[in-house]
């Protein structure tokens, strides 16, 4: 199985914005409250929400149960939010730049 990501032309949700604004905000759940929920520190969300800490596939199966949707739904909003940084980033362009073909596609 293939999945193909369809990448934005603008910057897409962040993942702690995603938390906060369409899930704890609206569903007048704390940061505190989901920690407890997830068995984790209230540092850990805290750091969710402000796009400190990425989307790990356990914090998502975690944020899967406790929120109602599916893991795959946090990790690929974390890899299309990873593959636009990158596709953004004069470093990663640089790199690109220099780099060698070894096997020609």
């Amino acid at each position: 199985m293939t999945t193909e990501f369809r990448i934005p032309g603008h910057e897409p949700t962040s993942v702690g914005v995603m938390l906060k604004e369409e899930f704890l905000e609206p569903l007048n759940i704390t940061q505190g409250q989901l920690a407890k929920a997830m068995g984790v520190g209230r540092k850990t969300v805290n750091e969710l929400c402000g796009n400190k800490r990425a989307i790990t596939v356990e914090t998502a199966f975690l944020l899967a149960k406790v929120l109602g949707t599916t893991p795959e739904f946090w990790i690929n909003l974390q890899i299309i939010n990873n593959i636009w940084g990158t596709q953004h980033s004069e470093k990663m362009q640089h790199m690109l730049d220099n780099a060698t073909v070894l096997v020609a596609a």
